[in-house]
């Protein structure tokens, strides 16, 4: 369905759109948080609170192990997936800290639960965290 490349082009198309063009770094923190909570959504019944636990902490751990000075604030979340901790220390980062390390840990988290899954069930039960990005409030009903 989608390559490695093409899956970092939604993930980053869907973390704007989430962020919405916003220079408020909270909103970033607000964008990973919701994405996180939708894809613990889709994949909850597949592989498990605590298979979606496991894959956050290895996308962590491996994102402060690659950018070591944007992982010194983030050692706390290595024991467990707490998404609202995540949020409060993205919100002390800046705008730009924040949304690399955020597509980072999307990408990275991707990338795992593809190599576990394979890329065409990632991405396929995956598609509705991105597409949920890219439609925007129901229509409301203008006719009254």
């Amino acid at each position: 369905m989608f390559t490695e490349s093409e899956a970092g082009q939604r993930i980053a198309a869907c973390l704007a759109r989430r962020v919405n063009g916003s220079a408020e770094v909270s909103q970033v923190a607000e964008a990973i948080t919701s994405m996180f909570e939708d894809i613990n959504i889709s994949l909850t019944p597949i592989i498990g609170p605590k298979g979606i636990a496991a894959l956050h902490r290895r996308s962590l751990h491996l994102c402060m192990s690659k950018h070591p000075l944007l992982g010194v604030p983030y050692t706390l979340l290595v024991v467990g997936m707490d998404i609202q901790e995540l949020r409060a220390l993205l919100a002390e980062q800046s705008i730009d800290d924040a949304l690399f390390f955020s597509q980072e840990v999307l990408n990275t988290f991707y990338t795992l639960l593809a190599t576990l899954i394979g890329p065409l069930l990632a991405a396929r039960l995956l598609l509705d965290v991105w597409e949920h990005s890219f439609s925007g409030p129901p229509a409301q009903d203008t006719s009254r």
